[in-house]
Formats: structure tokens, sequence, C-alpha cells
């Protein structure tokens, strides 16, 4: 099995990246730069994920996607989301989703994969959905890669396909195999912003640390 991998460098894609691994080939990881905030520290967790596993990577650049975004995650003159660890459910994550939204974000990513898919002899395309993020983003979820894949198999001629092994998975969960399959977690960049250090107060920041901490305790 081939895979193309979207690699955010955050922890769902990297759990991810190493479940491909373990199935067959990563012919590419692919890294996004769509002037998000992150873009930067992002790029630079892929890339040393993927020089570690011995991965080949690139980075496709997407400036037009960021000129006609207007939300927190591109705008720097907006405010950033910053729930409680109270407020990661529910209807509340739902409204700090639409606060980061990027249009088509998933859909245009994994056509280009796709794309990158044919060329290179590829069977899959691996995202790092999950069940909790799933929740909010509809693009996160098991109908979307569904459907997808119903349009993959007429765009296609190989019948390219999604896959998602973390679909199915919290985020302790997603730990937890990161940690069984040798993971590097400690290169992940999951947060919204590029500082020296993440912020501790996002969305993607607040799951992560709540993750961590239940996955040591469950050694414990």
């Amino acid at each position: 099995m081939k895979s193309i991998v979207l690699l955010s460098g955050g922890l769902d894609s990297s759990v991810s990246l190493m479940c491909a691994r373990e199935e067959g080939e990563v012919v590419l990881a692919l890294t996004f730069d769509y002037s998000q905030r992150a873009a930067e520290r992002e790029i630079a967790a892929a890339k040393a994920i993927c020089e570690r596993l011995g991965v080949p990577h690139q980075v496709v650049a997407l400036p037009w996607l960021g000129e006609i975004t207007s939300t927190a995650l591109v705008n720097r003159s907006a405010k950033l989301p910053k729930p409680g660890t109270e407020e990661l459910e529910g209807e509340q994550a739902k409204a700090a989703a639409q606060a980061v939204w990027v249009p088509n974000r998933n859909g245009l990513f994994i056509a280009i994969a796709a794309a990158f898919a044919e060329a290179m002899g590829a069977d899959q395309i691996v995202t790092g959905f999950n069940a909790e993020e799933a929740a909010a983003f509809p693009d996160n979820s098991a109908a979307f890669v569904e459907a997808t894949n119903a349009a993959l198999a007429l765009s296609t001629l190989r019948k390219v396909r999604v896959v998602s092994y973390t679909q199915e998975l919290n985020k302790t969960e997603i730990v937890r195999l990161g940690q069984r399959l040798g993971a590097p977690l400690d290169l992940v960049w999951s947060c919204y912003t590029a500082g020296p250090h993440p912020c501790g107060a996002c969305d993607p920041c607040l799951r992560f640390q709540r993750a961590m901490v239940a996955a040591r305790q469950d050694k414990r």
C-alpha cells in the first residue's frame, strides 16, 4: 500500500503518518502553506518529523487561499478563540470552529494530494481526522470521507481513496496510539500560533495538553 500523507506537523497527522508506515510505503508527505498563523512552525515540525522518519516531504504554497480567507486562522487582526477546557465540546466548540474555518480547506488539500497520488502511483491519501474535531468540523467527519471517496472514484483513474486511521479516535486515544507506534511526539506542533512556544490557550493546544495528561495518567 502506497500513501500520500497530509502532514500538518500536528498530533493527528503525525500519528497517521506512523500508521501509514506500518501498513506500507509513504511515498510523500505534503504540508500546505496558505499563510496561516502557524505556517512556519507547522512546516518546520513536518520537515523535522519527515527527516527523522526518512519520509520524502514537500511544501505546497497556496497564497491565494490565504488571500480569500478572513477567518482568525489566517487574519492576524482577528481574535483567535481561546476556549476553556470546559468549552471544547458542544455549541461552544462549533462557534470556535467557525472562527477558524478556511474555505474548503480539506477538500482542496485532498484534491491536490489526489493529483500527486495519481502521478506517483499511490493508492491512498492519509488524513489526520479525529472524533473530537469531527463534532465541530464537518470536513473531519466519516460522512465527508465517504463522499470524497465517491468523487475520487470518478476523478482519478487509480481510484485513489482517502483513509483516516484516527477517524474514530479521540485525542487521548491518538496519543496512546502514537506512543505505541513510536511516533515523534516531541516534534509535533499543535498550536494555532507560531510563537517560540505553543500558546497553551487555543483549541488545539488545550486538546493536546488534555490528551497528554490523560495518557500519562494511564501509565500510572
